[in-house]
């Protein structure tokens, strides 16, 4: 006899746990299925090194979480904390640094070490992706109306995204579509003119991505990052979780329970089941069947639509869409086990805005961009730019007294490198990164330790990110807002009835937000109660 639930989500990633919490909460029966035998999806705490180090394999920060979520879900009684990440810190070989600290002043006066120029434009920079953000930040929170439908309600939404923008005049708007069309390079020389800050900004227009700072579409990626306000009022926090990103996940789970939702690990789905059109649950790989009128699933898009279903329950435009999506990745994810902190040449000593803040290694654009066309040229870089952090410096609880963990956050290898192992090269690549490391911060390579090399092979074979792309698909302008997955899908439904889609490929995602898993419950609850006046409608009157 099949196991019956109100809803069934595929993957316990931090969108599918959200989804849960939430729909528990409402009263659905709901069960999480996660194929690994930990939850978490890509924001995982793991022990790689043996039980002293607790490393985050990959997701490393806590990027715009809403506070709204976090309360709804009450996820600080169930241990989540946040804390702050510090300001960047770029050293140079040539013995100086670049610091961008959040206090207006002290960043002008870093910057004007460089150039009295950009110091006089770093504030106006600042404040132009502030006034962009808040336009941006609601149109990403938000499910987003169906562009170009003639249907009613989608008509009334896009009316809604009309009034969204009332306050956008001629110049933002222009401001706008170059940002959503230009590439970073294009942005930052127009701006400023010292390499050291053109390179740490431009780092952000590139995290996770196949595409180098002069590749048209980058520019958005800086104004993603940048998002915080997500329409809420409040700005969400950027920095690292108690315990490593597994922290958040762990809390949302254990919320998830509280309100009565199922989280099964180990069960690794092998097919979504429908029936004349519409969803029936879902088929383990062990031969279990479930059924449930709602699966939402938070699995790639090619996953879920190429893989979990049979693709001639769905219309061929939109198999076309998903098998066109874009997922490349040239990331290699280094966690490292230290005997010491780093003592960096141009920074001597211990300092918690330099350890406990992000550690950029780029020392100008023109570097990241060479090393993003090395990649494409189908070598890894000679010269690999690094986003590092050392959460161990606030939390005590990742390693040992005197013994840290380190994330570095590194691109680029070929996109290639996710179809076969290349062990000896990346051990070579990881090789070059730390002399980059020991040029700034001498012995270095001598305090690790141990070191554990995550390729885009093992993302998308160990965690199920295809191409080993960290955002389920990269952020190009194509692929985002109605447009991600697929045309007419960007609402979190698919031409499955009873099937809804919630991960990180979908609109909203891109980042440890929750945005999608929050969003999704909206839908599923908005239908349920459509579906309750109907069959009111059609019974009959006594």
């Amino acid at each position: 006899m099949p196991q019956s639930y109100d809803v069934v989500i595929v993957g316990g990633g931090h969108n599918g746990l959200v989804a849960a919490a939430y729909l528990a909460k409402s009263g659905l029966r709901t069960l999480v299925l996660e194929k690994r035998p930990v939850l978490g999806g890509a924001a995982v705490s793991e022990q790689p090194f043996g039980p002293d180090f607790t490393v985050t394999s990959l997701s490393y920060v806590v990027s715009w979480l809403p506070p709204t979520l976090v309360n709804d879900l009450d996820l600080v009684r169930h241990g989540y904390h946040v804390y702050p990440q510090g300001p960047y810190f770029a050293p140079r070989k040539d013995g100086r640094y670049l610091a961008l600290p959040e206090d207006p002043r002290a960043r002008r006066e870093e910057v004007a070490k460089f150039s009295a120029k950009d110091a006089e434009a770093i504030g106006r920079w600042d404040a132009w992706l502030d006034d962009l953000g808040r336009v941006l930040g609601p149109l990403v929170a938000e499910i987003p109306p169906k562009v170009g439908s003639k249907k009613p309600g989608d008509l009334a939404r896009q009316a809604w995204l009309l009034r969204r923008l009332k306050d956008v005049d001629e110049r933002k708007a222009v401001d706008l579509t170059r940002l959503l069309s230009s590439s970073a390079a294009d942005l930052l020389e127009d701006r400023f003119e010292s390499d050291a800050l053109k390179g740490v900004l431009s780092v952000s227009a590139v995290i996770g991505s196949w595409a180098g700072p002069r590749t048209p579409g980058t520019a958005y990626v800086i104004a993603h990052h940048h998002i915080g306000d997500l329409g809420d009022g409040r700005m969400g926090a950027w920095g690292f979780a108690r315990g490593g990103m597994g922290g958040v996940t762990q809390a949302i789970a254990a919320s998830a329970r509280t309100f009565g939702a199922e989280l099964r690990t180990d069960a690794a789905v092998a097919r979504i089941t429908t029936k004349a059109g519409s969803v029936t649950g879902v088929a383990l790989e062990d031969g279990t069947e479930i059924t449930a009128p709602v699966v939402i699933t938070t699995a790639h898009p090619q996953v879920s639509f190429l893989r979990l279903l049979d693709t001639a329950e769905l219309p061929a435009d939109f198999v076309e869409d998903i098998r066109s999506y874009k997922s490349r990745s040239g990331t290699v994810k280094v966690n490292v086990a230290l005997d010491r902190l780093p003592e960096f040449v141009s920074k001597p000593g211990f300092d918690p805005a330099v350890h406990g803040g992000t550690i950029v290694l780029a020392e100008s654009l023109d570097e990241v961009e060479t090393s993003f066309q090395e990649a494409a040229a189908g070598r890894a870089s000679t010269l690999p730019f690094a986003d590092i952090c050392i959460p161990s410096v606030f939390d005590p609880t990742l390693a040992p007294e005197g013994k840290h963990v380190m994330s570095m956050f590194t691109q680029w290898v070929p996109h290639t490198w996710n179809k076969h192992r290349h062990d000896s090269e990346l051990e070579a690549y990881v090789d070059r990164l730390f002399a980059r490391m020991d040029a700034v911060a001498p012995g270095f390579t001598d305090s690790v330790l141990h070191r554990q090399i995550l390729s885009p092979y093992d993302m998308e074979n160990e965690y199920s990110l295809v191409g080993g792309n960290i955002f389920h698909g990269e952020l190009t302008l194509g692929q985002m807002f109605h447009g991600r997955p697929a045309a007419g899908y960007a609402d979190l439904r698919t031409p499955v009835r009873g099937l809804y889609q919630a991960g990180s490929g979908t609109h909203g995602g891109g980042g440890v937000t929750g945005v999608p898993g929050r969003n999704v419950v909206a839908q599923v609850l908005a239908d349920k109660r459509k579906q309750t006046w109907k069959d009111r409608a059609h019974l009959p009157r006594s």
